[in-house]
């Protein structure tokens, strides 16, 4: 067994060696691949106008709030939303950056367009038009998003067909399309439904006699009269008269209408941003000789003469939830003494239910308990105020319904994974009949080929490696890697995999590129192709170009992940496996080529030219059993199994390199079959020699 943390720092050079190649820091790295470093421009008037299908001169506002956007209106008329899927849903695609796609919406809660504005998706970025791109997104153009269902996009038959190879990006733009179209209809009030939320995204300009009117601002007056008469104990009588002894008023301030038109934008906004979210901002406004807030709230940080009551619960409002305003921006409202904000925590308050606010005065008596009242105000907030959310099905997530629609392809999948892991485990039984060996090995690797590679779209790649780790920078998601069910327990089976046995878990059996290769020499040997040996020295020193290329690979994708994907074009698996060679003749020209060196040097792209090999080799340092078995006179008596390993993994002296072996058990083979192996050719010879006479001794004479 290898110890397993001596091997960790291996990893950690790596890393730290990476950023520098790039000219960057780690700090200057984290921050190209934040949130904060990816904005998204505004829709100028001719892209709206195209998004909603629209000729008119149009004008566009951005909106801030729960859902930002912008606000599209023609002739002062609001006529659709236009929304970006990165600001809403976050949409972050394979290659682990963000996919952001301007979605349209009407009023009649219909999608009117959608447009790409930024990819780094690798099946996206080559071999694929602009033109088929669009057609993918602009597909989203009429969907009614009140329907039961709007998510059955991937059978639709106009849909270019190379596109529906590319099943985890056009998923996720699926996705994020959706969930930011479902989003602005249920917030802006597209869709109709049952319940009520507040509406914090329209702004309509209110009065002060407006907002009274219509019962956004609800009020009390307790006079002096009225107040000496509650209070009559009191020992310091109440002054007489019908001036306020306190005129309170009371809104919500959530809703825009209300919010900003008493505050103004900016004070607004700080008022709704400094309350946790959630929480409801309850506006309280009182003058006369009474105070709501009083004094005895600085010791205490609780407003002892005023709390709020829904239902059966009270709720205390404390000094954390309370900001002073200094003034009214709303014009034609009242000279108020005090104007408060208090924040209600979202998991007791409901906003859209009635509620009570209760202000208490009390006063000493003479020889007595103190003498108090409760002045208490009603409110409700109007409906008008509301949004009734849309009636939307609860759409299962992306990647479920990508198992669901994969079961055939999962189970395959599982069954030769549980069949090759048969095979490592029991190796022994397996290689002690060559026959077995050998058909079973071209069998499993023509499975390999056939259904995994071009039927299951099984082809691990260098770009998955990438993703992954800059996923790890940027917020791992494990929905995003769970689209592809195929890829994701194939990784799953190589990462355990490479503690095992190491990187000829993938390489030797699971790889359809690689399978293609070893066949093909396969069958050039049996035409009797020659066969070229590359010396160990050379061969060492080519090793090195496949490691090379993946940490420039990975170096170039801090800098410019569209270059770094360019690079990685270096692997042929696009072209031969997810396109079928169904591509620009450059291309294929190039996996034609490397096909034809394999001919003469077996596996010849596997041994010098792959990333996702060196990729493997790297975290393979940590694996943690030997289970090829040598002898200790491999390399010294017998170097049989150098000259047969199809990827030169074996040196002169006998060691296997677990950085290079693709574990086709060739070597195991030779090991255990007495034809073969010259030690145990050897040992049969010594133990089959017949034993020599002693010669009789000669008899004495007579």
């Amino acid at each position: 067994m290898r110890p397993f943390p001596a091997r960790l720092p291996l990893l950690m050079m790596l890393f730290a060696a990476i950023l520098p190649i790039t000219g960057m820091t780690a700090a200057a790295a984290g921050s190209l691949l934040s949130d904060d470093a990816i904005a998204t421009s505004p829709p100028d008037s001719a892209q709206a106008a195209r998004l909603l299908n629209l000729e008119t001169p149009l004008r566009i506002i951005r909106e801030e709030g729960a859902v930002p956007g912008w606000t599209v209106s023609a002739a002062s008329t609001p006529v659709g939303y236009i929304a970006s899927t990165w600001e809403i849903a976050r949409s972050v695609g394979y290659s682990g950056r963000p996919i952001d796609v301007l979605v349209a919406v009407t009023s009649d809660g219909k999608i009117a367009g959608a447009e790409l504005v930024r990819h780094n998706e690798p099946i996206l970025t080559l071999g694929i038009s602009t033109s088929d791109i669009a057609r993918y997104v602009d597909a989203f153009s009429g969907v009614d998003l009140t329907v039961a269902r709007s998510t059955d996009f991937d059978a639709r038959s106009d849909l270019p067909d190379v596109i529906s190879r590319a099943t985890v990006s056009t998923g996720v733009i699926r996705d994020a399309i959706l969930r930011t179209a479902r989003t602005i209809a249920l917030q802006r009030g597209f869709v109709g439904g049952k319940g009520a939320a507040i509406d914090r995204v329209n702004f309509e300009e209110f009065s002060w006699q407006m907002l009274a009117t219509s019962g956004a601002l609800s009020r009390i007056t307790v006079t002096l009269d009225e107040a000496r008469a509650s209070l009559s104990e009191s020992k310091i009588p109440i002054p007489e008269g019908d001036a306020a002894f306190i005129d309170l008023w009371v809104a919500l301030l959530d809703p825009p209408s209300i919010g900003r038109n008493l505050l103004g934008q900016r004070p607004f906004t700080r008022a709704v941003a400094a309350i946790p979210p959630g929480d409801t901002a309850l506006f309280i406004a009182s003058r006369g000789l009474h105070s709501h807030r009083g004094t005895a709230w600085r010791r205490s940080n609780v407003f002892d003469r005023i709390q709020v009551i829904q239902g059966s619960d009270v709720i205390p409002l404390t000094a954390e939830g309370y900001q002073r305003i200094d003034r009214l921006a709303l014009g034609g409202a009242p000279k108020f003494k005090e104007l408060s904000v208090f924040a209600l925590p979202a998991g007791r308050f409901d906003p859209t239910q009635p509620f009570r606010v209760e202000v208490s005065a009390s006063r000493a008596t003479t020889g007595g308990p103190d003498t108090s009242m409760r002045i208490q105000l009603d409110y409700t907030l109007p409906s008008q105020f509301l949004l009734a959310p849309a009636v939307l099905p609860e759409t299962e997530p992306l990647w479920i319904s990508a198992w669901e629609r994969k079961r055939f392809e999962i189970v395959g999948v599982i069954i030769m994974l549980v069949a090759l892991a048969g095979i490592l485990f029991l190796q022994s039984a397996f290689v002690r009949r060559p026959a077995l060996w050998r058909w079973g090995r071209i069998g499993f690797l023509t499975v390999t080929l056939v259904w995994l590679g071009w039927i299951a779209g099984g082809q691990l790649s260098v770009v998955q490696v990438v993703a992954f780790l800059h996923s790890l920078l940027t917020g791992f998601r494990w929905e995003t890697f769970l689209i592809e069910p195929v890829i994701f327990i194939l990784w799953g089976f190589v990462g355990l995999g490479l503690l095992f046995w190491g990187r000829g878990v993938y390489c030797g059996w699971l790889c359809p590129f690689g399978a293609l290769q070893e066949l093909t020499n396969e069958i050039a040997q049996r035409l009797r192709v020659p066969q070229i040996e590359v010396p160990f020295v050379v061969q060492e020193r080519l090793w090195a170009i496949k490691y090379t290329l993946f940490v420039a690979i990975l170096a170039l994708s801090f800098y410019s992940m569209e270059q770094a994907l360019i690079l990685a074009e270096v692997e042929p698996f696009k072209t031969a496996m997810s396109m079928r060679f169904i591509r620009a003749w450059p291309f294929v020209l190039f996996v034609v080529a490397i096909l034809v060196a394999g001919l003469f040097i077996e596996r010849f792209y596997c041994r010098y030219l792959c990333p996702l090999g060196a990729a493997l080799a790297i975290p393979a340092k940590l694996k943690l059993f030997d289970w090829l078995r040598r002898r200790s006179q491999c390399g010294r008596e017998c170097r049989l199994c150098e000259h047969k390993c199809t990827v030169g993994a074996i040196d002169p002296i006998g060691r296997i390199n677990p950085n290079e072996c693709v574990l086709c058990l060739r070597c195991q083979m030779i090991y255990h079959d007495p034809r073969s192996c010259t030690i145990l050719k050897r040992r049969a010879a010594r133990t089959s020699r017949p034993i020599p006479q002693s010669p009789a001794p000669p008899e004495s004479p007579v």
